[in-house]
């Protein structure tokens, strides 16, 4: 009897037809997060700055969750594109089952400790108030987040962008209606404005994962039994959490840098603290061409390397690079001429116009260089070359980004201008460095490991 025929790769898709949908998917997500803040906008600017100063901490969480799912979407894409679909299906079910725990977990520990993280920024006491009762609601339902972000990462992985993105609409329109409803609708008074906004995203959450579980069984034909939350093969386990703990403690790394800064921001004031918040949400818009792009970059590199096409992946990242870096200053350049308008709809108050407006002309210089270390940083990650981009972002956030922020920022008086050209620092360097390291081919050794296992 003939031997069975070995398995056939299953060829990654292409690039736009993985990346715009990721675009729309951020996208919608990003402008719920405006929305969320045109409308608390209206209530004050302590209610901003409270309730985005928690939304930091939850995105230290939700950049825990996303590492992880990264570490599963490369791992999964390993074995789709050397041809082992069942393989990769396990490893969906170990993703899944390891991100509810995760959730679980870190939703139980956020709960007594959401006071002392808040006055860790040094959150004055007007949106301490608003802040505190919106971070407990949402611990509460972290382990439905953490199980999204699993889902999610199995379904990009199998070329299924487009349904996440439809599931995120979803998700998206649940959360807004229900701000909306929580701030001025019969239950206002009842919701307490921050209890209300929460527990329209605690809501949001339940319907996404509702609707990725019936996706999930139905695209890839994924199905959890109840002894797969407590069988996670040991195997398995060790290589999500291989690529999933550095890129963990990568995002971790930068986030602290980042709390630190803001917390210079708010001793500068709640005018400054709100002018941080306020930029910050245009330039999670600014961002998006470049995270998409780094993202479906990951997941063909991740097919490309699995099939152990080295020489192909080299030369798809550089090519993306080069997309990249025009869409980037493209998108600084929307962000520095329509920015301030957005501003405008968000708070009247003058010092806080002016600098924003400074603020966002300064992404003409951030953002190409961000997309240096999100297209570089994703492709080696993929590539399975994951301690470089650690060792590099370790150093750099807290000397570079940190350290230089309070000597520009505060030391010398900057401002809030001296903590954004640390910023810039930050990011061109690393960039540049990574860029080294991919033309230098340091990471062939690591991508060969990758491929055999």
């Amino acid at each position: 009897m003939s031997a069975p025929p070995p398995p056939r790769p299953v060829p990654p898709p292409t690039l736009w037809r993985l990346a715009w949908p990721i675009f729309t998917e951020h996208l919608l997500h990003v402008s719920t997060g405006v929305v969320a803040t045109l409308m608390v906008g209206h209530l004050s600017d302590g209610a901003v700055g409270g309730l985005g100063s928690a939304g930091q901490v939850l995105w230290l969480l939700m950049m825990v969750f996303g590492a992880l799912a990264v570490g599963a979407s490369t791992v999964i894409s390993h074995h789709l594109g050397r041809g082992d679909t069942e393989g990769a299906r396990r490893l969906a079910r170990g993703a899944v089952a390891t991100s509810l725990w995760l959730g679980g977990a870190i939703g139980l520990a956020l709960l007594p400790a959401a006071p002392w993280l808040l006055r860790l920024v040094q959150l004055p006491p007007g949106p301490m108030s608003h802040a505190l009762p919106y971070l407990q609601w949402m611990a509460a339902t972290l382990f439905l987040e953490s199980m999204n972000f699993g889902l999610s990462a199995a379904l990009r992985a199998h070329g299924a962008t487009r349904t996440v993105m439809v599931v995120m609409a979803l998700q998206n329109a649940v959360n807004a209606g229900g701000i909306a409803l929580a701030l001025h609708g019969p239950w206002a008074d009842w919701t307490a404005h921050a209890s209300g906004v929460a527990i329209a995203g605690a809501a949001s959450r339940a319907a996404a994962c509702a609707a990725l579980w019936w996706a999930a069984s139905g695209r890839i034909g994924l199905r959890l039994r109840w002894a797969d939350l407590w069988a996670i093969r040991g195997d398995d386990l060790r290589r999500l959490l291989a690529f999933g703990v550095p890129a963990t403690l990568q995002n971790a790394s930068w986030f602290g840098a980042f709390m630190l800064v803001t917390a210079l921001s708010a001793r500068m004031g709640e005018g400054p603290l709100a002018t941080q918040n306020y930029v910050m949400q245009v330039a999670s818009l600014v961002i998006l061409f470049s995270a998409a792009l780094s993202q479906a970059s990951e997941l063909r590199v991740g097919r490309l390397v699995g099939a152990g096409q080295r020489r192909a992946a080299r030369d798809e990242v550089l090519r993306n690079l080069r997309l990249a870096l025009p869409l980037a200053t493209l998108a600084a350049l929307a962000g520095g001429v329509l920015g301030p308008r957005v501003l405008a709809a968000f708070t009247t108050t003058p010092e806080v116009l002016h600098t924003g407006a400074l603020l966002l002309w300064l992404g003409l210089l951030l953002e190409p260089g961000r997309a240096f270390n999100l297209v570089l940083g994703a492709s080696l990650r993929a590539a399975g070359d994951l301690r470089y981009a650690l060792r590099l972002g370790l150093v750099s956030h807290w000397l570079v980004m940190a350290g230089g922020g309070w000597l520009l920022g505060t030391r010398l008086g900057g401002g809030l201008l001296g903590l954004w050209c640390a910023f810039i620092v930050d990011e061109w360097l690393r960039g540049l460095l990574l860029l080294r390291r991919w033309h230098g081919l340091g990471w062939v050794r690591a991508a060969r490991l990758s491929a055999r296992h």
